[in-house]
């Protein structure tokens, strides 16, 4: 089987704010992932990536907050998109005024 795109979108939020969220289900896990998706979500602020979901082979599952990198704790295509767009709220909450 090869890789099949379940999402592939891009939502405005402003005239400065776009995310972007791409998620295929692959044949097997990518490396040091237990599942078998691929995922990379981003919010771009003024051109700069301030929030991003992604499991790059080697590094797993981690997320981008800022400055800050952690591990995520995969469990769903749906959760991972809701985890997402809480940060995104979550984001735009913390930094209103900027």
């Amino acid at each position: 089987m090869k890789a099949v795109q379940l999402v592939r979108t891009r939502i405005t939020y402003s005239e400065t704010a776009f995310a972007e969220l791409m998620l295929w289900r692959l044949a097997k896990p990518v490396a040091v992932s237990a599942h078998a998706f691929k995922y990379r979500l981003v919010y771009v602020v003024r051109g700069v990536s301030v929030l991003r979901y992604d499991n790059e082979a080697g590094k797993g599952d981690h997320r981008h907050f800022g400055n800050d990198e952690r591990a995520y704790l995969f469990t769903t295509p749906e959760q991972l998109i809701a985890d997402f767009q809480h940060d995104i709220e979550r984001w735009n909450h913390e930094n209103r005024n900027a």
